[in-house]
């Protein structure tokens, strides 16, 4: 079976990222969304609430959460994950992501695979999210499920 890793902090988890984990369920036959845990960075949802969130979403599916820390393709061999997911909005996503795959491959032979988003995801950014919740504006047409992300 093959098995693909969508690794990222997801703070939090979008509708452009449930799209991508969607598109790569069609090409593996189990997906796992690793999160990222940077000790240094400050996020604004925590950890056990992104997790909950996100395995609420998938529930039912093959997809499993699981949180990591240090490099994500020592973690990709841990769970025997064969391939790195990475969605793309734009040309812009595109070349930050290139140099991340080839320098990925050098390490591990891991090879990455890039799903583009659908068009109406786009334009959503967790970033642009966090700040219209610290703002007490609606999330709900970036995120499934936001009621459970309250702080």
């Amino acid at each position: 079976m093959k098995v693909g890793l969508f690794p990222g902090s997801f703070d939090p988890f979008t509708k452009g990222h449930e799209d991508v984990v969607r598109q790569a369920l069609l090409l593996f036959g189990h997906i796992i969304i690793g999160i990222g845990v940077n000790e240094n960075k400050k996020y604004l949802f925590d950890l056990d609430k992104r997790i909950k969130h996100i395995a609420s979403i998938f529930e039912g599916e093959k997809v499993t959460v699981q949180h990591f820390s240090g490099l994500t393709v020592d973690f990709a061999k841990t769970c025997n994950a064969q391939f790195l997911v990475r969605g793309l909005r734009d040309s812009r996503d595109f070349s930050y992501e290139r140099a991340i795959a080839h320098t990925n491959e050098q390490l591990s032979g891991i090879k990455s695979v890039f799903l583009l988003t659908r068009q109406e995801f786009g334009s959503i950014n967790a970033t642009i999210v966090r700040e219209i919740f610290i703002n007490g504006g609606d999330i709900a047409p970036f995120v499934t499920k936001p009621e459970l992300l309250v702080i």
